[in-house]
């Protein structure tokens, strides 16, 4: 006998036929399992027996890190897994239905938290239905955005590695009754913070006992490890810091004259003011440990205050009165000989001194001055000749040595009309017109003592000035190598300290 074959409307029937009756054993199999089920009720076999529950979660992303407030939020995906015993059935007694979903407030589930939440409702899961198989395994998957609590240590910032745990565990069970095991986090949806990198998230089950009850109570610790990011700090608060610290040196070099050193050294240390307070607003209040990169700027604004202060005392050094007192014999010994000699700098002038001091024609004697009144001159063994008009006097030569600048400043008076300017040159005899030149030489002379003797006070002020103004650019220079060595010194030291500071160079600026 032959079968006439299926035309495609008795396919679409069968088909019909079979999903009507899926979805008839589906409803059947909801009202069976929902008869006389008690969501109150621990879901097992024997009380006497606990009830495993096996945890995890996968990490989505690191949303924030609030440093002040100390809160971390996470995007996190729950996974819980345990066997209801009264969700079980046969499933040739129900064709087709393999599992099936319920509110999570309909069935009994276990009551995991977030122990450290600082989320304003605690929980922030959101609850989704739960797929239950035939066998009675459940399969709770809830996301949320949690804001959990967390100790940020502040120590080495910008160059820091931060550990924040996720404390999960039963709310009100007890070990005897539920018993929480733990599964490796899921990393593999993980979306990249712009700020932290991910390094790891170990976890740990442990188990504490309280003093009111004899059952341990179980928990899963997670520990989210993140490295922060250093290239944004690097940019907007290292690398100016570093130049502006620079810049301080500077002051070391601007010349005294120009009347800016100090206002340098002042806008340096506000510039650095500003970028503390900056750093100020980032970092939590606490007083366990100072930032990294607060003590870097904390040494950088003590070397622009020295620098200030020892520019003052170059300013005080270069612009001192020469009435005030001549330079310390200790000053000079230290400041002019030892510290000139080992920065390798000369007074101004000092290779003329010694050109001077070694040509072999010795200077002329101004006791070879010949007085010729007579001819009305004032003449040296050189033949060179001054004119000085007076009345009753033609004309007065007279010359100095070769290597002499001005007469007056090698001019000493005497005692009387008679003697000459320089220490035992005497005046020669004069001619007949002894009783009419006498009275008008002698006060020629008496002129030329003076205009000497403030031409050699104005040298010794040249000379004392001088003196003070060479000891300044020795501080000066001094100052300008000690800050150098000190401001290189610390820069290194301070942020190589840091101990994955290596890393995060080679990583974020070189990457």
């Amino acid at each position: 006998m032959s079968v006439p074959p299926c035309t495609k409307v008795d396919v679409a029937v069968l088909l019909l036929c079979c999903l009507s009756l899926q979805g008839e054993h589906q409803r059947r199999l909801y009202r069976d399992l929902m008869k006389n089920y008690n969501p109150l009720e621990r879901p097992v076999y024997n009380d006497s027996h606990s009830l495993t529950v096996r945890f995890s979660f996968s990490l989505m992303q690191i949303m924030d890190v609030d440093e002040k407030n100390q809160v971390l939020t996470t995007n996190i995906w729950l996974q819980l897994y345990w066997n209801d015993y009264y969700l079980q059935w046969n499933t040739s007694e129900y064709p087709g239905v393999t599992n099936v979903r319920f509110p999570d407030n309909q069935i009994w589930r276990p009551d995991i938290l977030l122990y450290n939440s600082a989320d304003e409702r605690f929980d922030a899961t959101f609850h989704t239905n739960v797929l239950v198989n035939s066998t009675g395994d459940c399969q709770y998957l809830p996301p949320g955005i949690f804001k959990s609590t967390c100790y940020i240590d502040v120590r080495w910032f910008p160059f820091d590695v931060q550990r924040c745990d996720l404390k999960f565990g039963s709310w009100t069970y007890g070990g005897w009754s539920l018993d929480l095991q733990m599964f490796e986090a899921d990393v593999t949806g993980y979306i990249a913070n712009g700020e932290w990198d991910l390094v790891e998230v170990p976890g740990r089950r442990n188990e504490r006992f309280y003093d009111c009850c004899k059952e341990p109570y179980p928990d899963v610790t997670f520990t989210v490890v993140m490295r922060r990011r250093t290239l944004y700090y690097g940019l907007n608060l290292l690398i100016p810091c570093v130049l502006i610290s620079t810049l301080a040196l500077l002051v070391f070099l601007l010349p005294a004259d120009s009347g800016e050193k100090i206002s340098l050294g002042i806008t340096v240390l506000l510039s650095l003011t500003v970028f503390m307070l900056l750093v100020a607003e980032i970092m939590p209040a606490t007083s366990d440990s100072v930032p990294l990169i607060a003590q870097y700027f904390a040494t950088t604004m003590v070397i622009v205050g020295l620098s200030v202060i020892a520019t003052v005392l170059v300013l005080q050094y270069h612009h001192h009165d020469p009435d005030g007192g001549k330079m310390p014999k200790w000053i000079r010994v230290v400041l002019l000989n030892w510290c000139a000699w080992f920065l390798r700098m000369k007074r101004p002038g000092e290779e003329r001194v010694h050109l001077a001091c070694n040509n072999s024609q010795r200077r002329s004697s101004i006791s070879s001055v010949e007085l010729n009144v007579s001819q009305g001159t004032l003449q040296t063994a050189a033949g060179n000749m001054l004119y000085i008009g007076f009345r009753g006097m033609e004309r007065v030569h007279y010359t100095t040595s070769p290597d002499s600048g001005v007469l007056c400043s090698r001019l000493v008076g005497g005692e009387g009309d008679e003697k000459v300017l320089l220490p035992g040159a005497t005046m020669p005899s004069l001619g007949g017109s002894r009783g009419t030149t006498e009275p008008d030489l002698a006060k020629i002379l008496d002129e030329v003592r003076y205009i000497a003797e403030r031409f050699r006070s104005q040298d010794e002020d040249e000379a004392i000035c001088s003196e003070w103004k060479f000891a300044a650019a020795v501080i000066d220079r001094l100052c300008l190598m000690a800050f150098s060595v000190f401001t290189i010194l610390c820069t290194i030291g301070i942020l190589m300290s840091a101990p994955n500071f290596v890393e995060a160079i080679s990583k974020d600026f070189f990457a």
